[in-house]
C-alpha cells in the first residue's frame, strides 16, 4: 500500500487502495440498491474507478460533497455518485476526456481546500457545463438511493408496502382533529 499519500497529505501520488483507505471505505463492499444497505449502521464501500484515477475521484467526492452538503451523511452515498459519473465516462472517450479536464480545471488541491473556499471557486464555474452535469448526476443519483433515503428517513416506495394511507402518511399530528363528520367517506373499509 502506499503510505506516501496518507504521510504527505497529498492525494496526487496516493494510488487507488490509499484513496480507498483513507476515505475509510475499504472495510466491505455493498451492492448497489441492496435493501439491506439502508438497515447497515456502517456501511462501507470500494468503488473500482474505470476512467478516473484515485486524485481525479478524490476531487470529484469533493466537489460533490460540495454541490450536496450533508455533514451526517456517509461517504458511500456519494461514492455512488462518482461511481455513475465514472461509468459516463467510461463508455465514452469524449465524455471521459471532458470529465478529466473538468476536473483537471478544479486545481490539484481542490480536495483539501476548506469547504468554504471550494464553494466560492464552485461559484466561479456553476455556469459551465461541467458544473452542470455533475450538479444534475449528483441530484438524480444521490437523491434516488437508499442510503441516502435511510438518512433522510424516506421509506421508498410505498406500494409494496400497502400504501400510505394506511402507514401513517395521514397521521397530522400538527393539526386540531377533524370531527368525523366533516371528515368525508374513507376510501378503504
Amino acid at each position: 500500500m502506499n503510505t506516501c499519500a496518507t504521510q504527505t497529505g497529498s492525494l496526487q501520488s496516493a494510488d487507488r487502495r490509499s484513496f480507498v483507505h483513507a476515505a475509510g471505505v475499504l472495510t466491505g463492499v455493498i451492492a448497489l440498491c441492496n435493501p439491506l444497505a439502508a438497515l447497515l449502521p456502517s456501511r462501507a464501500w470500494a468503488v473500482a474507478m474505470r476512467a478516473l484515477s484515485s486524485a481525479e475521484a478524490a476531487a470529484l467526492l469533493a466537489m460533490i460533497r460540495t454541490i450536496a452538503p450533508h455533514d451526517t451523511l456517509d461517504d458511500a452515498a456519494y461514492a455512488l455518485v462518482v461511481n455513475a459519473v465514472d461509468g459516463d465516462a467510461a463508455g465514452s472517450a469524449e465524455a471521459s476526456t471532458d470529465l478529466k479536464a473538468g476536473i483537471a480545471s478544479l486545481g490539484g488541491g481542490f480536495a483539501l481546500m476548506p469547504e468554504d473556499a471550494r464553494v466560492e471557486y464552485l461559484k466561479r464555474i456553476e455556469s459551465g457545463v461541467f458544473f452542470r452535469s455533475v450538479r444534475t448526476k449528483t441530484l438524480t443519483v444521490l437523491y434516488s438511493n437508499p442510503i441516502a433515503w435511510a438518512h433522510f428517513g424516506y421509506e421508498g416506495e410505498s406500494f409494496s408496502k400497502g400504501g400510505y394511507l394506511l402507514r401513517g402518511f395521514n397521521d397530522l399530528k400538527w393539526l386540531p382533529e377533524v370531527p368525523l363528520a366533516d371528515s368525508g367517506a374513507m376510501p378503504i373499509g
